[in-house]
């Protein structure tokens, strides 16, 4: 990205982590807002006002599908009419193209911050010697633009872009995953969410990149019943529909459980499985009735791959839609599917369930190596 001048910073410690933060019985959002949430939702509202964006959101019309699932379904007509045509995505590994669009290219103006982690001085070791953090020497960890998508699905949509000069494939680092956690954190609103899409996936851009956005309705995620697979490393497997693998991370325990999420999504790009992320607060597991959100759950969903252009009229099963999010893309659709409808969609996309149980033993064994 060239530009003329430098984008306002935003430097956070493990102190500006909101500890607080629940919802009310009623599903609204009890807490202050947060710096953080200040700082996305001002500059986000200011680039909307300013008409850098390629629709007006305004409020979305939403409804919660009748069932168990309470599927949260919104109409958003506009992203799959205005939004920029999807890359071409022909493997998991693709390499890093600069001739294609990347987040180096977009009109510096997008950019609402650059955010970094300060590494606080008691946490450096004595004696001398750089502070590790997951295998990062730094005294800052990565730089991260925090960019409009200029095609939103929700109020304050935002891409989170680790060192976008560094020009990485849409493959997580154990950084990323970081970033994905704290950002999270950072927010005092238990509606802002995190996501990834792996390629095949439904990732759109292959240029290393998060999404995170707001939502002020409450997911059957952050309440879903668990099975203990290695608890020790904070790794569960989810057992409601969509069935998935679930992490669960309070900041002491953020190192252990990133780099056991990276150890489980790197054995995923190794053996070239698609996979979507989802990030939100939620209960600790065993504690459903809970509605504190102090921790943050992380479910990780292999699946079936789908390569070639995306398209952008379909109801493509991405990172939103197996959370329970649903944003449609035209009336029909949003007013007469049903949650048997969605259901059988999802299922479309997920692993078989004897390739999905070989791959929980193998993830396991692989995480019990350590222990």
């Amino acid at each position: 990205m060239e530009d003329g001048k430098s984008p306002t910073r935003f430097v956070y410690c493990n102190r500006d982590f909101a500890d607080h933060v629940c919802w009310s019985g009623c599903g609204d959002r009890t807490a202050p807002m947060s710096k953080f949430d200040t700082t996305i939702q001002a500059g986000w509202t200011d680039r909307m006002d300013r008409g850098l964006f390629r629709y007006h959101l305004g409020d979305l019309e939403t409804r919660i599908l009748p069932g168990p699932a309470r599927y949260v379904a919104q109409l958003n007509i506009q992203r799959g009419i205005e939004r920029r045509q999807p890359q071409e995505i022909l493997s998991i590994k693709q390499n890093f193209d600069t001739k294609q669009f990347n987040f180096n290219k977009i009109n510096p103006e997008e950019v609402i911050f650059e955010m970094s982690k300060q590494i606080e001085p008691t946490s450096h070791p004595k004696g001398g010697g750089p502070y590790k953090e997951n295998g990062h020497p730094c005294d800052e960890l990565c730089r991260i633009m925090v960019m409009v998508n200029i095609s939103p699905l929700e109020f304050g949509h935002c891409l989170l872009v680790p060192e976008p000069t560094q020009c990485s494939p849409q493959v997580l680092t154990p950084a990323a995953i970081q970033i994905g956690i704290e950002s999270v954190l950072l927010s005092s609103d238990p509606g802002f969410r995190v996501g990834f899409n792996s390629l095949g996936a439904f990732a759109s851009v292959n240029h290393l990149h998060l999404h995170g956005y707001y939502m002020n309705q409450e997911l059957n995620l952050e309440t879903a019943s668990t099975q203990p697979l290695v608890p020790e490393k904070g790794f569960y497997r989810l057992r409601d529909f969509p069935v998935g693998f679930m992490f669960y991370s309070e900041v002491d325990d953020l190192e252990k459980v990133v780099c056991a999420i990276s150890q489980v999504t790197d054995s995923l790009v190794e053996g070239n499985k698609a996979h979507n992320l989802f990030f939100t607060r939620g209960c600790p597991p065993g504690k459903s009735d809970v509605r504190a959100r102090r921790g943050v759950r992380i479910v990780v969903w292999p699946r079936r791959s789908c390569f070639g252009a995306k398209d952008e009229s379909a109801f493509n099963v991405a990172l939103c839609e197996l959370a329970g999010h649903l944003p449609f893309k035209n009336r029909h659709d949003f007013e007469h599917s049903t949650e048997k409808d969605v259901m059988a969609i999802i299922q479309r996309y997920l692993l078989p369930d004897q390739q999905f149980l070989q791959l929980e033993q193998q993830l396991t064994a692989h995480l019990q190596k350590d222990i």
